[in-house]
C-alpha cells in the first residue's frame, strides 16, 4: 500500500505520495487533470530549472536581503538536477491543465524547494516565497516556452539543417556532369543536370534555416519581470536585466528582457512566427521527401532514376519488395508540423486582456515540431540521403525519349512546328528526328547540328 505524507497550500491539506519532491499544488493538479497521455515536455522542465536558478541568482542581487547566499546556493544546487534531467520523474503533470501553466511553474518551485530543503537538512526555502520569489506563473511560463524554443531550434534543429545542407553540397559534386529529364506537372519537362535538381533541394533547407534565424532574436525577448499582469508587482528594479542576463551566462545564448511586458504575457506572436519557419521546413522537407521517392520509384516499373539503401523488408507477402521507409516517415512528420501550426495559430489568438491562456499545448506542439524535425533530418540524411546514387543509364535513356527536347527547336522551326514535331513522334512512337525530318522542318543533317540535349542545361 502506497504511503503519503501530509503537504498543505492555501486550499488545505493534501497526502502526497512519501517519496515523490513535489508538494500540495502539483499534487491537486495531478489530480485534477487526468487527462490524455501526453505530459509537460521535457523542454519546459529544463527550462524551467534555468530560469529559476537565473531568478535566484538575480534576486541575490537585486534584493540579498531575502535571497541569501544559502538559499541562492541551495536553489542553484536543486535547479541544476532539474536541468540535468536528473530529477524529471518528479514532474508528472499533464499539458492538458491551466492555461497558464501555473501547475508546471508551481511543480518547479515545490521540487527545488523540497530537494533544496532535503539537502539543506533543514526547512530553508518556500516554493512560492524563495523559489517564486519576483516571479509570477504568468511571466515564468512564457519565459520558460521562449528559452525552451531557443535551445530547441538552437541546439537541436539548426545543426541538423546544417548537416543535411553539407550532406547535399557533397552529393551536387558527386554528380556533375549527369543531365536527365526534367519534369513539371508531373510530365516531362527539358533537360537539367542531377546537381541542378540537388541544388534546388539544397535550396528547400537553406530558405527555411534563414526564415528560423530571422525569428530566433523575437524568442530570445522574455516575460520574466512582468509578474501578473505585465506591471512587474513585487518585482525589483532590475530583476528582469539581471534574469536574462544570469540565463545568457547559463545557456551561452542572447537573451534579453522584453520592454513590453503586457505584450509579453498576452501574445504568443513570436512562437506563431518561428514555427511559421518550422512549417515551411515541414512543407519544403515533404517535396523533397517526395522527390526521392517518386525518382526511386520501381524498381522495374518507375522512374528508378536514382537508387537509395534498402533499410529493411517492405511487405509481409511481397518477397523482395523494399519501401522508401524513411521518405514516408519524413513526410508523416511533416503533416504533423502543419497541423501543429494550426493548433498555435489558433490558441494564440486567445490572449483575453492580459494573458493568454493556452500557453501550454503552444509549448507542446511547438516543441514536438521541432523535436520531430530535428529526428526527421537526422534519420532521413543517415538512412536515406547519404546513399543516394544516381543511375546514369536510366538517367540518360529518360532524356533521349523525352519529347519536350523538341524546345530545342524552337529556334529553328517555331514553337508551332515543333509541336507537330512533338505530336508525331508521340502518335507514331518514332524519335523526334525522324519526325521533324518526316514533316520537312529540318534536314537530318542539321537536325543533328542544332539537337544537343545536353547542352540545354
Amino acid at each position: 500500500m502506497a504511503e503519503y505524507r501530509i503537504e498543505h497550500d492555501s486550499m488545505g491539506e493534501m497526502n502526497v505520495p512519501a517519496d515523490a519532491l513535489w508538494g500540495a499544488q502539483t499534487q491537486r493538479s495531478f489530480q485534477n487533470f487526468q487527462i490524455g497521455t501526453e505530459k509537460m515536455p521535457a523542454e519546459i522542465i529544463r527550462a524551467f530549472g534555468l530560469l529559476k536558478k537565473a531568478a535566484a541568482k538575480a534576486n541575490f542581487v537585486c534584493r540579498p536581503e531575502k535571497m541569501t547566499a544559502e538559499k541562492c546556493d541551495c536553489i542553484c544546487r536543486a535547479a541544476d538536477e532539474v536541468i540535468s534531467g536528473a530529477l524529471m520523474a518528479q514532474f508528472p503533470l499533464a499539458v492538458w491543465q491551466t492555461g497558464s501553466g501555473t501547475q508546471s511553474n508551481m511543480n518547479a518551485n515545490e521540487v527545488i524547494a523540497n530537494r533544496g530543503n532535503a539537502r539543506a537538512g533543514k526547512p530553508l526555502l518556500h516554493p512560492n516565497d524563495d523559489v517564486n520569489m519576483s516571479q509570477s506563473s504568468n511571466d515564468t511560463f512564457p519565459t520558460a516556452m521562449h528559452i525552451a524554443a531557443v535551445l530547441s531550434v538552437e541546439d537541436g534543429l539548426l545543426p541538423e539543417i546544417d548537416a543535411m545542407i553539407d550532406t547535399l553540397k557533397q552529393l551536387e559534386k558527386e554528380n556533375e556532369g549527369i543531365v536527365k529529364s526534367g519534369r513539371t506537372h508531373l510530365q516531362d519537362a527539358t533537360p537539367i543536370a542531377f546537381s541542378q535538381e540537388i541544388k534546388g533541394w539544397r535550396g528547400l533547407l537553406e530558405a527555411p534555416r534563414n526564415m528560423l534565424l530571422s525569428a530566433l532574436p523575437y524568442l530570445r525577448q522574455l516575460a520574466l519581470g512582468g509578474t501578473a499582469v505585465g506591471t512587474g508587482l513585487n518585482c525589483p528594479q532590475g530583476f528582469a536585466e539581471e534574469a536574462a542576463k544570469q540565463l545568457c551566462a547559463l545557456t551561452g545564448k542572447d537573451f534579453c528582457s522584453e520592454e513590453n511586458k503586457f505584450h509579453a504575457l498576452t501574445s504568443k506572436d513570436a512562437l506563431v512566427f518561428a514555427h511559421g519557419a518550422l512549417k515551411a521546413l515541414a512543407a519544403n522537407l515533404w517535396k523533397f521527401a517526395n522527390d526521392v521517392r517518386f525518382l526511386a520509384s520501381g524498381p522495374r516499373c518507375g522512374l528508378g532514376e536514382i537508387r537509395i539503401p534498402a533499410n529493411e523488408p517492405g511487405s509481409s507477402i511481397m518477397p523482395g519488395k523494399v519501401n522508401p521507409t524513411q521518405c514516408e516517415a519524413v513526410t508523416m512528420v511533416a503533416a504533423q508540423v502543419i497541423g501543429n501550426d494550426t493548433t498555435i495559430g489558433v490558441c494564440a489568438s486567445q490572449g483575453n486582456f492580459e494573458l493568454n491562456v493556452f500557453m501550454p499545448v503552444i509549448a507542446n506542439s511547438f516543441l514536438q515540431s521541432a523535436r520531430l524535425l530535428t529526428d526527421a533530418l537526422r534519420s532521413f540524411r543517415v538512412n536515406c540521403v547519404c546513399g543516394i546514387e544516381a543511375d546514369k543509364e536510366k538517367m540518360q535513356e529518360n532524356l533521349h525519349r523525352s519529347l519536350m527536347l523538341v524546345t530545342a527547336l524552337n529556334p529553328y522551326i517555331g514553337y508551332e512546328n515543333a509541336a507537330k514535331t512533338a505530336k508525331k513522334a508521340f502518335e507514331e512512337n518514332i524519335s523526334l528526328k525522324d519526325a521533324c525530318v518526316a514533316l520537312g522542318f529540318l534536314s537530318a543533317e542539321k537536325f543533328d547540328e542544332v539537337f544537343h540535349p545536353e547542352e540545354m542545361i
